[in-house]
């Protein structure tokens, strides 16, 4: 069996887009090999400074797949590489 993988969601509150990407990834997640979770980056300046202008940001395996947006077959895609 394959390794999971591990994503992260760079995300705040009242972003619409990044809800779109959440509700994507927790319907993909549905068919297994990764696991994912989401960080808010009001909740830490460094992470604010970094990502505020980009959210959502989506990270597989620490590498910056998405920003703005996700089609949900690219990530799938990158899910297998």
């Amino acid at each position: 069996m394959p390794d999971t993988r591990n994503v992260i969601v760079y995300s705040r509150k009242g972003c619409h887009l990044c809800e779109v990407v959440k509700e994507s990834l927790a319907k993909l997640s549905r068919r297994g090999g990764f696991i994912w979770q989401e960080v808010d980056v009001d909740t830490d300046l460094e992470l604010r400074r970094q990502f505020n202008d980009e959210v959502p940001v989506v990270f597989i395996d620490g590498r910056k797949a998405f920003k703005y947006h996700m089609n949900e077959q690219e990530f799938l895609r990158k899910l297998a590489s």
